[in-house]
Parts: C-alpha cells; sequence; structure tokens
C-alpha cells in the first residue's frame, strides 16, 4: 500500500527484528563493540540488556550477518520459563541434535561430542540465548556448566545473553556468583535521543529507497521522538502509521499537526504510544486546537505548546 505510493521497494518499519535495518546509535554501536571482542575471546558470556524493543535482537542478528558462517556455528534461541533440564534440551534442539527421550547424562554427552566435533573442525559455537530474563536460576547454571566444556585448553561454547532490564537483578543474585565471574562484557541499549531518533528514521527510509517521498518537519521528529520515547519498535509503530495515514489521505510531508493527529488514533485504539507522560491518554480531538492552530514560529515553540497542552490535559484531569 504506502510502500508504492511513496516509491518504497519495501516497508521501512516493520514491526519483526530484520538486520538490514540495524542502526547503530552511540549506545548500539558500544554493545556491537562488545559483541565482536567477545568473538574475539572466544569464550565465556556477553550479557546484553535492554528495555522491549530497544532493538537487541536486530542487533545479534546484523552482528551474525556479518561473521564468516564458514568458521561459527550459532542458534538463536528465544526462552520461556525453563528449569535446568529444559535448559539442556532446548540447547541440543537449537543445534539440531538428537537427544528424543534421552536423560541428563546422555544429553550433556550428546551436547559435548557436538561441540567437541565443531572445534576440531576449526568452527566456533555461539549460542544466542534471548529473553533471558525468563530463565531459571537453576537453568542459566546449566548453561555456565556448558562453559565447562574445553578441547585442548580452549573452551568449546560462548553465550550471549540477551534480556530485558530486570536481568540485571538475576545476575546479581549471590547464586550467580560463577557465572558473573565467566561474563567478559556487559552493556545496556539506551533508548535513542532526539537527534538519532531522526537518523534511525531516514536511515530506515533510505534502506527501502527513500528519495525525500515523504518529508518531516523539524517538529514532526521532534513529536515523533517524545511520543515513542526513543524506542525504536515504538518508533516503527508511529512511523508505520504515519506512513499508512499518509497514503490514505495524499500527504507527502508530516507536520507536527499531523504526527499529533496519527497519535490520537493509536492513542484511542490503545496502542502503546505515549505523549509526554505515559499516563496522559488524551482522546480523539483532545490536541485540535494546536493541530488546526497557527504554526509555531519555531522549532522549540512546538515542543513548548505540546508540553503546555499535555500540562493542561492532566489537570483536567
Amino acid at each position: 500500500m504506502y510502500a508504492d505510493h511513496y516509491h518504497l521497494n519495501g516497508r521501512p518499519f516493520q514491526l519483526s527484528p530484520d538486520h538490514r535495518f540495524f542502526f547503530g546509535s552511540r549506545s548500539h554501536r558500544k554493545a556491537m563493540a562488545y559483541l565482536t571482542f567477545g568473538l574475539s575471546e572466544r569464550e565465556g558470556f556477553i550479557v546484553i540488556t535492554g528495555n522491549i524493543g530497544t532493538g537487541k535482537t536486530t542487533m545479534v542478528g546484523h552482528l551474525l550477518s556479518e561473521i564468516d558462517r564458514e568458521q561459527y556455528v550459532s542458534a538463536n534461541v528465544v526462552t520461556t520459563q525453563l528449569q535446568a533440564d529444559d535448559a539442556l534440551r532446548m540447547v541440543a534442539s537449537a543445534f539440531g541434535i538428537p537427544i528424543r527421550d534421552r536423560d541428563k547424562a546422555t544429553t550433556l554427552r550428546e551436547i559435548e561430542a557436538f561441540l567437541a566435533g565443531n572445534h576440531q573442525l576449526g568452527k566456533h559455537v555461539l549460542l544466542i540465548v534471548d529473553e533471558a530474563q525468563n530463565m531459571s536460576l537453576s537453568a542459566l547454571e546449566e548453561l555456565r556448566m556448558l562453559s565447562n566444556f574445553q578441547l585442548d585448553g580452549k573452551p568449546l561454547i560462548q553465550c550471549f545473553l540477551l534480556g530485558q532490564p530486570q536481568f540485571r537483578t538475576i545476575m546479581a543474585h549471590p547464586e550467580m556468583e560463577q557465572l558473573r565471574q565467566r561474563v567478559i562484557a556487559s552493556c545496556h541499549l539506551e533508548p535513542l535521543d532526539e537527534d538519532e531518533t531522526r537518523s534511525y528514521i531516514e536511515h530506515r527510509l533510505r534502506t527501502v529507497g527513500w528519495t525525500d517521498d515523504p518529508t518531516f518537519s523539524d517538529e514532526a521528529f521532534t513529536l515523533i521522538h517524545r511520543h515513542a520515547g526513543g524506542v525504536p519498535r515504538r518508533i516503527n509503530t508511529l512511523c508505520g502509521r504515519l506512513l499508512l495515514f499518509g497514503y490514505l489521505e495524499d500527504k507527502h510531508h508530516f507536520d507536527a499537526a499531523t504526527v499529533i493527529e496519527v497519535v490520537e488514533e493509536l492513542a484511542e485504539e490503545g496502542t502503546q504510544i505515549s505523549f509526554a507522560d505515559d499516563r496522559v491518554r488524551p482522546k480523539v480531538g483532545a490536541l485540535g486546537e494546536l493541530a488546526a492552530g497557527a504554526a509555531p514560529e519555531s522549532h522549540a515553540d512546538a515542543v513548548d505548546a505540546l508540553d503546555r497542552r499535555v500540562r493542561r490535559l492532566r489537570r483536567a484531569g
């Protein structure tokens, strides 16, 4: 729909992770440096945390797209509430190791044989665990035990643990002391700042052949940042809806009023797009005066006008 309308060769703001759209913000570049360092060390654990939608999975996908697949054997798993034995079966299944109806001891031997075989072939085995905050302490301990497997004095597996912020609390638990000692780098992904939000939007558009159609006003970029909180997935939700709105209304320029109109629609639907304060959920038309009024004289005026409107809405209950 809107892709053809704007002469794009794909959907720039799809919600599913796609490494082609990786954007290197300051925080993401730091995390990428840690992951790359971890690969060069070929041992231990790398821990990456971040709020929902900050791009952890996309970043790791980007890293995997750049490594030599002849040298690496990788598996990416998304965890649920796993206990110790479940964790081992999860690892075996991720690497395609047949372990049906096997006991724990046999499963461990099969995993070790798989790791040793790849080591002898000169391949590095990498396990990526997404949503690691869902794992029990016993399951995490089983992963640590796998890191004990060695051959010729070299570890046979390396693990990246990706999780939401609460995973840092789990890692601080006294029972995780031995695992913490195996962590060679840890990084927390921060939301994008206002300048990065603009660059992120333009980057994703350029990735699908954007030629400045549509265009965005400075105020529009500022309001997108405010409403999405600098979280990439929320930016995608808002911008995807903006482009759909533009297609339906035959718009080729997005200004502050357009952003506000789309945010009002999303707020009415209950979609997780916030105003300056997440508790503020204005009804449709509540920001109509700003949308329909005279254009602000400057970028700062637009932001101040929005803030004043939000405060009045809050006082009005």
